[in-house]
């Protein structure tokens, strides 16, 4: 008898499950910088094969008619997560690596709007919408407010752009592998004491850009960033893995 009571709750277990995944299903927005309409070849594009994304959209919902509110990233980004136009708010242009969150705790975003519905939600990739209150920030330390509370119950992040610094990941608001010994400092007015920088030692890049782009700051890993930085040398990432670290610090919602 205690067999088959355990397996009639089994089975409504999994029948609530059912219900709950067809009442709310997975939401995966991908968004990302310099993809046109047409780069993708579930939209046509013939040069290069897209299947993966090919895939999501066979099985799930695909749009022909979509609207960004800017063209650039920390704006689209702020007015995706916050339902406002950013031109409305000062401050919403391309932040530098070490500015403040730009979003409002105090208003509701995409991310709360989930969770109101029962979501666990998470942020994985680009942030660049900045982190914390107070300035200079300080990188040694869970650093507040910051996605959490945008409305991620999770993340893992590099703060700014793949190109500026501090290039180092962070997961639920603290730098990932930091010592503790060596602290990390940014700047985006002065270089550092004894830091190398792209624009005094071109010999040590591995790839070369046009320093009129700002691409001639802090070197990691052979390439010139934008701005400065000092420390964190066990955090910093290699470029040539963060597709990997993002996707092995994927939540699953």
């Amino acid at each position: 008898m205690k067999s088959i009571k355990l397996i009639l709750i089994c089975f409504l277990a999994l029948a609530v499950l059912k219900s709950f995944a067809q009442q709310r299903p997975n939401v995966l927005i991908l968004y990302t910088d310099d993809l046109g309409y047409g780069d993708l070849s579930c939209y046509g594009a013939s040069a290069i094969a897209t299947p993966n994304i090919d895939y999501l959209a066979a099985n799930g919902r695909q749009f022909t008619d979509a609207h960004c509110t800017a063209s650039t990233c920390t704006p689209s980004r702020f007015s995706i997560l916050s339902g406002r136009y950013a031109w409305r708010k000062k401050g919403t242009n391309i932040l530098p690596g070490n500015a403040n969150l730009v979003i409002p705790t105090d208003i509701m975003t995409l991310p709360k709007i989930f969770q109101q519905a029962g979501y666990l939600t998470g942020a994985v990739g680009k942030w660049h919408l900045g982190l914390g209150e107070k300035f200079p920030i300080d990188w040694n330390h869970e650093v507040k407010p910051g996605p959490r509370e945008v409305g991620f119950d999770y993340s893992f992040i590099f703060p700014a752009t793949a190109d500026r610094t501090p290039t180092v990941f962070m997961e639920n608001q603290k730098v990932v592998g930091l010592d503790p010994q060596d602290p990390i400092e940014v700047s985006y007015n002065k270089q550092f004491a004894g830091e190398l920088t792209g624009k005094q030692h071109p010999e040590m890049l591995k790839v070369q850009s046009d320093p009129h782009q700002g691409h001639s700051g802090h070197i990691t890993n052979g390439i010139g960033r934008i701005g400065f930085m000092t420390g964190g040398k066990r955090a910093t990432w290699t470029d040539e893995e963060l597709g990997g670290h993002s996707t092995q610090n994927q939540l699953i919602l």
